[in-house]
């Protein structure tokens, strides 16, 4: 229970679903962790709970799409702790439901950009120059998405804002990495958390279940725990990898459910 003790780290977007299952489990694992995001009575009862129980947390607002905002967090984060171990860049505007190419305004895409690809970049620049002053450098972990994985009938700009994180990740881990620096990405399946599970439908669980290769959907704590490994020293050789958590969605061809329905392997 000690494969983060000592280290600090970062999750951002941790008020709420994946992000605050993320910063449990660094908790429980002994890492110091600041929650952040917009929502602070959110983000406050998050840190309540970790204290109770005895882990070291707190708080500390902040907004993605914001320079100075990022800015305070990273370096208010050292000014507490010291240093800066761990990087999770959670924080994303998940826009799902954004549309076609045809449908998309500039300023929709604008906005999904600005958080999900602009604020991600942002805070690892801040970071970097922390994480190089360690001993050991540090970990800085982005959370993708399933949906940069191949084309789809809409989500068009969230799916080319993952996208753009996946090479981002490639890029931070080639130049950093003599530096002692690693960078690795996750990309979640369905996840189904307590703010989402109500307002998905039965019939998207439905047609994922179909295609996952394990009888269930996701779970933060599915995330949680691959960035458990990645923010660890039992990952010291890993690194510029994006890893899926999907149950196996993406390892297979995209007709294998409609097959399984006519109970054949082929035509």
């Amino acid at each position: 229970m000690n494969r983060l003790k000592g280290k600090v780290a970062i999750v951002t977007g941790s008020t709420s679903g994946i992000g605050v299952g993320i910063a449990r489990l660094f908790v429980a694992e002994g890492a110091k962790v600041v929650v952040c995001g917009r929502r602070q009575e959110k983000g406050q009862a998050v840190v309540d709970e970790i204290t109770k129980d005895g882990g070291e947390a707190s708080y500390h607002f902040m907004d993605m799409t914001k320079i100075e905002s990022v800015e305070a967090l990273i370096n208010d984060t050292v000014e507490k702790y010291g240093k800066l171990d761990i990087l999770v860049n959670n924080a994303a505007n998940v826009g799902l439901k954004d549309g076609r190419v045809d449908e998309l305004t500039l300023d929709m895409w604008d906005a999904i950009f600005q958080s999900d690809v602009r604020g991600t970049f942002y805070a690892t620049k801040c970071a970097l120059p922390h994480m190089e002053k360690n001993e050991n450098g540090g970990s800085i972990i982005n959370i993708g998405s399933m949906a940069s994985c191949s084309g789809d009938l809409g989500s068009t700009a969230y799916a080319c804002a993952k996208a753009g994180v996946d090479k981002l990740t490639q890029y931070t881990a080639l130049q950093y990495g003599k530096k002692n620096i690693r960078c690795n990405c996750v990309r979640p399946g369905l996840i189904v958390t307590p703010e989402n599970e109500a307002h998905v439908p039965q019939a998207l669980k439905d047609i994922f279940l179909s295609n996952i290769e394990v009888n269930r959907y996701g779970c933060p704590e599915d995330i949680g725990h691959m960035c458990v490994y990645l923010a660890s020293d039992e990952s010291a050789y890993v690194t510029g990898q994006i890893v899926n958590v999907d149950g196996g969605l993406n390892s297979h061809v995209s007709t294998v459910a409609q097959f399984k329905e006519l109970n054949s392997r082929t035509w």
